[in-house]
């Protein structure tokens, strides 16, 4: 079945149908990754995104329990160049055809993912739509360039209530703005008794549950439409070591003082270098993020940058200079991509050990 791609400049792309029929609009990106594609169509920074795959083959492995990073899929759609309809893997359960149909997500393969990359690189991320042949194209320019995407992904993909993940070693507090399974599964690696929280916990619902740590999580959109985690984030620190991944990263920086901006099209993937400025290794890290921490405006604030991308020089670490707090804008779980950073979890767990061994946390 023929259907169709439509972004709000008028450049519209005819390929292949696979998975749902739905008709979809999207903030129209790509991701890097040659492998991964599960967990990439399953990770809540999504939500509300049409994602293009760069490499050529997707779904050669098919769909398998293990692998997701959330319970409910929030991508919008799905770009491919070419659609595995009989993959081949010993986990794979189902194709990622039937995994869209049983979810409604659309997906379109079949249409030119190198030209449609270079027009995003070129001009950013865009509005689109997978719909039928029989809409017309002006119109669907028209619906999207006056189309306003919600600003509350966060709110949409966030747990509602708090839960545990018992363990017997420090308590942490994960803060869900979009949480990924992978970070939970490396607190729970390092037997860490962790309790989620919804993105708009306060600084007192935090503190009540006598946290050794606070994790702030991943998650989609734009950090300054979560006004409510920049409160808690100002009445946590100092009296608890932190921690924020990507969006938590963002919300930290913004917490502190910095400012945050778009960025052109972002950094989507698993092959995305990294320098550490103090050792000067370089780790190749899996990131999802469309947005950056403004480097001028760390001026007047006290946070030093740890970390830079070697593509394009963006802050991708951050730590606080009083008080036990660090952040970066990459994924140390992975999930998917390499494990090079997946050390910082450790350097969580210590800074907890040496908050412990300096005082008792003051709780509120």
């Amino acid at each position: 079945m023929k259907r169709q791609l439509i972004l709000e400049d008028g450049t519209f792309f005819v390929g292949e149908a696979f998975g749902s029929t739905e008709q979809k609009v999207g903030e129209v990106v790509f991701n890097t990754g040659m492998t991964g594609y599960q967990e990439i169509l399953s990770d809540p920074s999504y939500c509300g995104q049409i994602v293009t795959m760069t490499y050529p083959l997707i779904g050669n492995y098919g769909i398998n329990r293990d692998d997701f990073e959330s319970i409910e899929p929030s991508i919008h759609g799905l770009i491919v160049k070419e659609i595995c309809d009989a993959p081949s893997n010993w986990r794979s359960e189902m194709t990622l055809d039937k995994y869209f149909k049983e979810k409604k997500i659309p997906g379109l393969a079949g249409i030119d993912t190198r030209k449609l990359t270079r027009i995003i690189r070129q001009y950013g991320t865009l509005k689109g739509m997978i719909c039928n042949m029989d809409v017309d194209v002006t119109e669907a320019v028209m619906y999207l360039q006056k189309t306003e995407f919600p600003r509350d992904q966060v709110k949409r993909v966030s747990t509602k209530s708090a839960y545990p993940s018992p363990g017997r070693g420090h308590r942490v507090v994960l803060i869900d703005f979009g949480m990924k399974h992978g970070i939970l599964r490396e607190l729970n690696k390092r037997d860490c008794d962790v309790i989620v929280l919804p993105y708009n916990a306060t600084a007192q619902d935090v503190l009540r549950l006598h946290p050794d740590g606070v994790m702030l999580s991943n998650g989609p959109g734009d950090p300054k439409d979560v006004p409510e985690a920049i409160d808690m984030i100002q009445g946590v620190l100092g009296r608890v070591p932190l921690f924020g991944i990507c969006l938590g990263h963002q919300l930290f920086a913004l917490a502190c003082g910095a400012d945050t901006e778009k960025m052109k099209f972002g950094h989507r993937g698993s092959n995305h270098p990294v320098k550490h400025l103090a050792t000067g290794k370089v780790a190749i890290t899996s990131q999802n993020h469309g947005y950056t921490v403004n480097a001028e405006s760390l001026r007047n604030t006290r946070l030093e940058v740890t970390h830079v991308a070697l593509n394009d020089g963006t802050i991708e670490g951050l730590r606080h200079l009083d008080v036990p707090a660090f952040t970066v804008q990459y994924h140390p779980e992975a999930s998917p991509g390499p494990e090079d950073a997946n050390g910082l979890f450790d350097e969580f767990m210590a800074m907890i050990e040496q908050f412990k061994k300096e005082g008792e946390i003051v709780h509120a």
